[in-house]
């Protein structure tokens, strides 16, 4: 059961990579065409605002994805010198700070798109874009990050409960100088 979990998120991120993967390609054929336009006298006008709304949400939403292809940054100087056991324990001791961090941020993004909401705010630029329209889907990308970082935290729990502490590696686990050299 748990590996079935982690293996629909793994699915379900890939196709979240690849739709961010898609936004930030346009996103970047905008900002070409804009520089082209500019040496010809003309331009959109406010592409760097939109390209800072897409990496925002593009970063948001590309988080839960790194976190399954074991992307993220950690220091693991005591994890490389311990027995398997102990690097489970000490690889659920990380994801669990790493899972109360992300819902902690997860929650305190809401009050700032409630009061987008709230107070119809606009962006103080030329495009006054509603900052809602921005902030909804960042506000997702990191509830999603929450959502993935709980469901693969209790999948690797009960992997260790269980002494999978190879298959639990392999979803919470982190790659040391030593297994890049291999």
């Amino acid at each position: 059961m748990e590996e079935s979990l982690l293996h629909i998120l793994r699915r379900l991120n890939r196709g979240i990579a690849l739709v961010t993967g898609v936004v930030l390609m346009g996103c970047a054929a905008i900002v070409l065409a804009d520089i082209v336009l500019r040496q010809m006298g003309s331009s959109f006008g406010g592409t760097d605002e939109i390209s800072g709304y897409v990496m925002a949400i593009a970063t948001s939403w590309g988080m839960a994805f790194t976190l399954l292809e074991l992307g993220h940054v950690r220091i693991d100087i005591l994890r490389g010198r311990v027995g398997q056991r102990a690097r489970a324990f000490f690889d659920l001791f990380s994801m669990l700070v790493l899972t109360g961090t992300v819902t902690l941020i997860a929650y305190k993004c809401w009050p700032v798109v409630a009061r987008s909401l709230a107070n119809d705010s606009r962006a103080n630029t030329p495009l006054e874009t509603p900052l809602a329209w921005v902030q909804i889907p960042w506000f997702a990308g990191w509830v999603w990050f929450a959502v993935v970082a709980w469901l693969t935290f209790v999948a690797a729990a009960m992997l260790v409960m269980k002494g999978r502490f190879e298959t639990a590696d392999e979803a919470i686990g982190c790659f040391g100088e030593e297994d890049l050299a291999k």
